[in-house]
């Protein structure tokens, strides 16, 4: 995440479901008349009901200003760069790369929403999971409630009941977001998939996934390998169930992945152990190493029950990958 995103993401005026409608008609004002401050204000006043207040009015065009849609020149207010890229066509992928670049958590929300619709509450406590640095205290709703209506105007997220989930063009959108908005990892992978004592090749490749992706995965694991203990983020691995190269319409599914640190990742990988559909650990029986950590988190752990229930982590999915070990 870089360090100007937003933390704060502002509504705009019409109701829940209307901030899109109501920037388009913003932005289409703006770049017709090319407003003084007092025009932008009045044109407000007489556009939307029960608005009244000026710094009501100038604190979301304060918004729109730093997410780029408009520019002041002096009193003049224009369509800032990312306002004439948008009003080419009102694209919705367009609006949503602009608005989750700009501001901390919503594709997290995506994301998280894939697994399972969640209420208000669970959206708020989902996104201080996943970011901290957002700072609301427990409890507070409103900075959750905005976020979800944004991707409510946007149609990517619909309101049943007390709940919120995504709609077939949101889930359309969480399939192609790990990739599309991803930073580059360095992967090594082992020459033919065997570690041995002596020397040996790598090659190393770059896999591409998004950051707020590995966040929210690390979120729902409280930072912690669930088989080692290990809790520095920067030991930590998104290991996906369903490998990523052979299911990519898993990869961005939260309940296909499960945080491990980079070692025992590895050694999933290479099938040394494995975890079944009960989240009960499974060993290869071809697996001897010397090695302390090792015998103490894996081989001593075989048969136990994993802390996984909670996590989302599917069994299903577990199932299918375990179908495929010749050894299970």
């Amino acid at each position: 995440m870089t360090a100007d995103r937003l933390r704060s993401i502002v509504p705009m005026f019409g109701g829940a479901t209307q901030y899109v409608e109501t920037l388009n008609t913003t932005l289409a004002f703006v770049d017709s008349y090319h407003p003084t401050t007092d025009e932008l204000v009045a044109w407000h006043q007489e556009t939307f009901a029960n608005v009244s207040s000026r710094s009501s009015i100038m604190r979301r065009m304060g918004y729109l200003t730093n997410l780029g849609f408009l520019q002041r020149d002096g009193e003049v207010w224009r369509l800032g760069a990312v306002g004439h890229e948008y009003t080419q066509n009102h694209d919705t992928a367009t609006l949503f790369q602009v608005m989750s670049d700009r501001n901390v958590g919503l594709r997290s929300l995506l994301y998280a929403l894939a697994v399972a619709p969640m209420t208000i509450s669970e959206i708020g406590d989902q996104q201080l999971d996943t970011h901290p640095e957002l700072g609301w205290r427990r409890g507070e709703t409103d900075m959750a409630l905005q976020r979800a209506n944004w991707l409510r105007s946007m149609g990517l997220v619909e309101k049943q009941g007390d709940t919120y989930d995504l709609t077939r063009e949101g889930r359309s959108f969480v399939e192609d977001a790990v990739e599309t908005w991803a930073a580059p990892t360095e992967v090594t992978p082992v020459e033919n998939g065997m570690m041995t004592a002596g020397t040996y090749e790598t090659v190393t490749y770059a896999r591409a996934v998004d950051p707020e992706f590995r966040a929210t995965a690390l979120a729902r694991y409280d930072q912690q390998c669930p088989i080692s203990g290990v809790d520095h983020p920067g030991l930590l691995d998104v290991a996906h169930v369903l490998s990523w190269r052979d299911y990519p319409t898993y990869r961005a599914d939260l309940s296909n992945v499960i945080t491990l640190s980079k070692t025992h990742h590895a050694a999933f990988d290479r099938e040394l152990y494995t975890i079944d559909a009960d989240f009960r650990l499974l060993v290869n029986s071809t697996f001897e190493t010397q090695s302390d950590l090792l015998k103490r988190t894996i081989l001593n752990k075989a048969g136990e029950t994993l802390p996984l229930l909670e996590t989302g982590l599917s069994s299903d999915h577990l199932a299918q990958h375990n179908a495929g070990l010749e050894w299970v």
